[in-house]
């Protein structure tokens, strides 16, 4: 900790106290710009290497991240039949083609695609329907068949 204060806080002290002092030799500049840091050369190629690594690692998680994004458009683009859109299909290849979505994500796609799977289907449009009691409906239905297997049983010409 203190040395992360020591180098951002020492770093623009010597900095602001170099540009008061005029001109300096820009010889070494790997050399002044670890002095500047307050670091020794090889703490501050190791510290140059982290800051290459951490960019890369948020990077890819920005780009892993995009192509989620694109991928989830590219499903509803599919779900409700609009033109495909190149700039996602480039998004998904950056991030390596095979893109998952979020758990989360696919839970709430999976949920609306079995809510709009029971709305299409007839007992789900009946149940849309204001004052319609499916309950009652289907007690009749199963009195009727009852009924009509009695008077079945009851005919001698079957």
């Amino acid at each position: 900790m203190a040395f992360m204060v020591k180098t951002m806080v020492g770093g623009q002290l010597k900095n602001l106290t170099g540009s008061l002092g005029g001109g300096e030799d820009k010889g070494d500049v790997d050399k002044s710009a670890a002095e500047a840091q307050g670091m020794s050369r090889e703490e501050y190629e190791e510290y140059q290497k982290q800051l290459v690594e951490e960019k890369m690692e948020r990077d890819a998680q920005f780009t892993q991240r995009k192509a989620e994004r694109a991928t989830l458009r590219s499903h509803f683009r599919d779900k409700y039949r609009l033109p495909k859109n190149e700039t996602d299909e480039s998004q998904i290849q950056m991030a390596g083609g095979d893109v998952e979505l979020p758990r989360e994500l696919a839970k709430m796609i999976e949920e609306d695609t079995e809510e709009e799977e029971e709305r299409a289907s007839v007992l789900g449009q009946l149940a849309s329907l204001p004052g319609l009691d499916l309950g009652s409906l289907k007690d009749k239905a199963q009195a009727t068949l009852g009924d009509l297997k009695q008077s079945a049983e009851k005919c001698h010409v079957m």
